[in-house]
């Protein structure tokens, strides 16, 4: 391994150590037929989990808990999701008593779609490029919430973070994700120079000083 080989990846590992992100799902009450709707903010809020790269822990919370996430969420350097930018960010924004669209968001999924021209399940993605499923899905996961099965969805909610988190180490280690195409799988490129820059954005709006 020459110099500049050497120097490229420990500019990388440093970004990456100094970037505090928090990789998040939501799972909600209702879906979209119910509500007539296909906006996100039309939905309720069942159960989040959130992943911390500064403390390395998974914190979920209730609806009714959902305040105890803000000081999770305004310590991150970006936040990091599959399909954030179009479903989550805009639901949570809904119950932040700021604005989620000053800090920085990365999207799997967005950057899927740019790469590839298409949508993927998040399902389909891990399970070709770390081996990794999902535990449910989100309609199971509204029947859980109508059957007051609340431990369920907090389990398939931490599991979704945590299969998504793979997912993102993986795309930061190697640039690309992987999906199955027919019997063979078949690499997504993904642009991530951008992943680990730090943008202004300070979120202090829940805080009381």
């Amino acid at each position: 391994m020459d110099a500049l080989t050497r120097a490229s990846i420990y500019d990388i590992l440093s970004l990456y150590l100094s970037m505090r992100y928090v990789i998040f799902d939501l799972e909600t009450q209702n879906i979209f037929e119910e509500v007539g709707s296909n906006d996100p903010t039309a939905l309720d809020i069942s159960v989040a989990t959130f992943y911390d790269s500064g403390t390395d822990k998974y914190s979920t919370f209730t609806i009714n808990e959902l305040d105890q996430a803000w000081p999770i969420v305004e310590q991150a350097d970006a936040l990091v999701g599959y399909n954030s930018n179009h479903f989550d960010i805009p639901l949570l924004n809904k119950y932040y008593p700021g604005d989620l669209s000053h800090i920085k968001s990365i999207d799997l999924l967005e950057s899927i779609r740019q790469s590839l021209g298409r949508r993927l399940r998040l399902d389909s993605v891990a399970e070709a490029t770390v081996g990794a499923k999902k535990s449910a899905h989100g309609l199971q996961a509204v029947r859980w919430w109508k059957e007051g099965k609340i431990d369920e969805i907090k389990k398939y909610c931490e599991q979704d973070v945590k299969v998504t988190k793979k997912v993102f180490d993986y795309a930061l280690a190697h640039g690309h994700v992987k999906f199955k195409d027919g019997s063979r799988k078949r690499e997504i490129p993904l642009d991530i120079s951008t992943w680990m820059i730090k943008e202004d954005g300070a979120m202090t709006h829940s805080f009381l000083f």
